[in-house]
C-alpha cells in the first residue's frame, strides 16, 4: 500500500497520529525503530543539518524535496514534510506538490508567511493576505496527482494579526481544500483549546521544545480533538548536546573513549540496515 494511502487511512481512523521529527535518514530510521507510525521531516532540522543554516527560508525547493526523498527512501513509514511557503505563487506551489509527490512523501505542509519565511517560534514574521493563501491551497489540492496525498495548511497569523484572524484563516483554508490545519504557535493551553473548538477541520499540533506553545501531552491533545501532533526537535535537541559533550571530551582528553556504554561501528551500521544488505551479499556470495 502506498504511504499516501496509509496516511489517509490514519487520518480517517480513530486516534491521533504522532510524528516525531527527523532531520536526516539516520534519525528517520530511529523514529521507525522506536515504533512510531509516521515521521515528520523538520524544515528547521533540514536547514541546520543539510545546510548548516538557521530556519529563515534559506533552503530551496530542490534542496528540501531532495532531502524529503532521502528520508522517505530510508523508512517504510508515511513521511510528512515541511514545504515552507510553497516557494512562490500558485504555480510554484503546484510544482512543489508534484516534486514532493515524486520524492515519495505522504503529505506536506505549506504556510501563509511572507517569503522568506521564519521559524514559527521566533519574532518578525509576516503573513500574506488570506485569499492569496486560499488560492495556494486550492492549487495544491486540485493539482496533486495522487488524491491521497495530504495537503496541510499552516497559519502563522497568531503572532501577526491575532488569534481571531488566525482561527478564521484556519477555517477558510479548510474550506479551500486543506486536509489538515496546522495552527502554529498558540501561546497558552486555553488558546489551544479554543483552536480545537473553533476550527472545523482535522488539526495538527506542533510541540516545539522551548517554543511559544506550552507542552501538552499527546493524550490531552487527542482529548481536545487534535488529529496529528509533530515533535520537530525531538531528535535534534537530543543529538546536539550529546555531540557537543563528546567533542568537548575529545578536546580535553585526547580520546573519544568516554566512560559508559560504547556504540561500536557495527551497532551504528545495524541501525541503518546492515543486516538487510549483508543478507543480499550472502545470498549471491560464491555464485
Amino acid at each position: 500500500m502506498r504511504t499516501t494511502t496509509r496516511l489517509r487511512q490514519m487520518l480517517n481512523a480513530p486516534g491521533i497520529i504522532v510524528a516525531p521529527g527527523a532531520y536526516d535518514g539516520f534519525s528517520a530510521r530511529l523514529v521507525e525503530a522506536a515504533g512510531f507510525k509516521a515521521v515528520y521531516m523538520t524544515g528547521a532540522g533540514t536547514a541546520a543539518s543539510h545546510l548548516g543554516q538557521p530556519d529563515l527560508g534559506l533552503a530551496t525547493l530542490t534542496e528540501m524535496a531532495n532531502h524529503a526523498g532521502h528520508l522517505a527512501s530510508c523508512v517504510s513509514l508515511p513521511v510528512i514534510a515541511d514545504a515552507d511557503t510553497g516557494y512562490g505563487n500558485v504555480l510554484n506551489v503546484v510544482r512543489t506538490v508534484r516534486e514532493y509527490e515524486k520524492a515519495g512523501v505522504a503529505g506536506l505542509h505549506i504556510e501563509d508567511q511572507v517569503a522568506p519565511k521564519k521559524c514559527g517560534h521566533i519574532a518578525g514574521k509576516q503573513v500574506i493576505p488570506t485569499e492569496e493563501f486560499c488560492d495556494k491551497i486550492r492549487a495544491a489540492s486540485e493539482y496533486r496527482t495522487d488524491p491521497d496525498f495530504v495537503i496541510i495548511a499552516r497559519t502563522d497569523a497568531r503572532a501577526v494579526t491575532g488569534l481571531d484572524d488566525a482561527i478564521d484563516r484556519g477555517n477558510r483554508y479548510a474550506a479551500a481544500g486543506a486536509d489538515v490545519i496546522f495552527f502554529e504557535a498558540p501561546q497558552t493551553e486555553d488558546e489551544i483549546r479554543r483552536v480545537a473548538r473553533e476550527i472545523k477541520a482535522p488539526l495538527l499540533a506542533n510541540m516545539v521544545i522551548g517554543g511559544k506553545t506550552p507542552a501538552v501531552p499527546v493524550s490531552e491533545l487527542e482529548r481536545m480533538g487534535f488529529k496529528m501532533v509533530i515533535f520537530p526537535a525531538v531528535c535534534m535537541a537530543a543529538a546536539v548536546p550529546a555531540m557537543e559533550k563528546s567533542l568537548a571530551y575529545l578536546k580535553e582528553h585526547g580520546t573519544d573513549w568516554q566512560p559508559g556504554p560504547v556504540l561500536a561501528p557495527m551497532d551504528i551500521f545495524r541501525r541503518v540496515g546492515f543486516d538487510w544488505w549483508h543478507g543480499i551479499e550472502e545470498k549471491f556470495a560464491g555464485r
